[in-house]
């Protein structure tokens, strides 16, 4: 959880947020033109809680500095703290973010740490916080992360490559009990049975160590229907076992909570997820926050049951359709927000 100065050598692109390829010299390497998802929708709805001089705003999701650069940016009184596992982003965005000086504090964390984040630089609420979740573009089109099952490399997929299993050893060493759940439960996938068979005879042989190798199995081991619906046949499989490699449910399950908790009154957390099990996750914690906790048949609500927080979004907001044409990768973002209306009475 070290600070990592947004400097020269140091100062988001996020699924978040996708490279258009097209040359732009004005930018650091990797940062050529992107496309925040949902940028000005995360703007306006955090806007009312950072105009005040000294507001403090987390990103939770650094990446490369998309939305973060756009906070500090449109709320130029505004103070960022900005969190990510991965330490190229770190590097990358610190160059992004060098122009803002001291008012861009950037950490090296996963953002379930952030209570000890804030805890150690002396911050004790925060009046906005942004999470953009999933795998970053910058990680997507790096060939030797493993993430895209597009391009042949490394079956990696650690956000962080300094600690955790990487994707290969989850392939190589799990049980098939535990292959078939990651693959239901985080992928979604029907044929998980199918496939965990073929890749379990197929790492007896000789153990995974890239991604074509289990892309052309996860191909040859479906049947024809399946392969003619959904797009590439391993989207799932892959989605699966990044999730499990980095944790991203349980870590959400911890961050979420821990979020609303840091949020000042008045303040107020966006979150965009990509995932349908992300997004129950927030969808839980804030309607939980949301609803009265008083017991029932009580003719006057006290205010210790009052809810704490007010919903900004109805339900699961979906990105514009010309937004979705201009950047592929948002088509699957949903997004909610909330305002932290009252503190918890003990």
């Amino acid at each position: 959880m070290r600070p990592v100065p947004a400097g020269p050598e140091r100062a988001k692109v996020t699924g978040r947020e996708a490279l258009t390829g097209e040359g732009d010299g004005g930018r650091p390497e990797g940062q050529q033109r992107h496309v925040p998802v949902m940028l000005h929708r995360c703007l306006d709805l955090l806007a009312p809680a950072l105009t005040e001089p000294g507001a403090v705003v987390v990103d939770c999701t650094l990446g490369l500095g998309g939305h973060s650069e756009a906070l500090l940016t449109r709320f130029p009184e505004a103070r960022l703290i900005a969190l990510d596992r991965d330490k190229e982003a770190l590097r990358l965005s610190g160059e992004r973010l060098a122009p803002y000086g001291e008012r861009a504090t950037l950490v090296h964390a996963v953002y379930d740490e952030l209570p000890e984040v804030l805890d150690r630089l002396g911050v004790p609420r925060v009046q906005g916080i942004l999470f953009d979740l999933g795998v970053s573009s910058m990680q997507l089109d790096e060939a030797d992360r493993g993430f895209a099952y597009a391009q042949d490399a490394p079956l990696d997929m650690r956000m962080d490559q300094t600690t955790g299993m990487s994707a290969a050893e989850v392939l190589n060493t799990y049980a098939p009990g535990e292959l078939v759940r990651i693959l239901r439960q985080y992928g979604e996938e029907k044929q998980a049975k199918r496939i965990v068979s073929a890749i379990v005879r197929e790492r007896e042989k000789e153990p995974f160590s890239n991604s074509a190798r289990l892309v052309e199995l996860i191909r040859d081991s479906l049947p024809q229907a399946a392969k003619r619906t959904g797009g590439n046949p391993a989207k799932r499989t892959f989605q699966a076992l990044r999730i499990e490699v980095n944790g991203e449910l349980s870590v959400l399950e911890r961050a979420i909570p821990a979020a609303v908790a840091a949020l000042d009154v008045g303040g107020r957390i966006a979150v965009l997820s990509y995932h349908s099990l992300e997004d129950r996750l927030v969808k839980q914690v804030f309607a939980a926050g949301a609803a009265n906790t008083a017991p029932p048949g009580l003719p006057v609500v006290p205010e210790q049951y009052q809810p704490r927080l007010k919903l900004l979004t109805r339900g699961a907001e979906l990105p514009t359709e010309e937004e979705v044409a201009e950047n592929r990768r948002a088509a699957p973002a949903r997004f909610r927000g909330a305002q932290r209306i009252r503190e918890d009475l003990r």
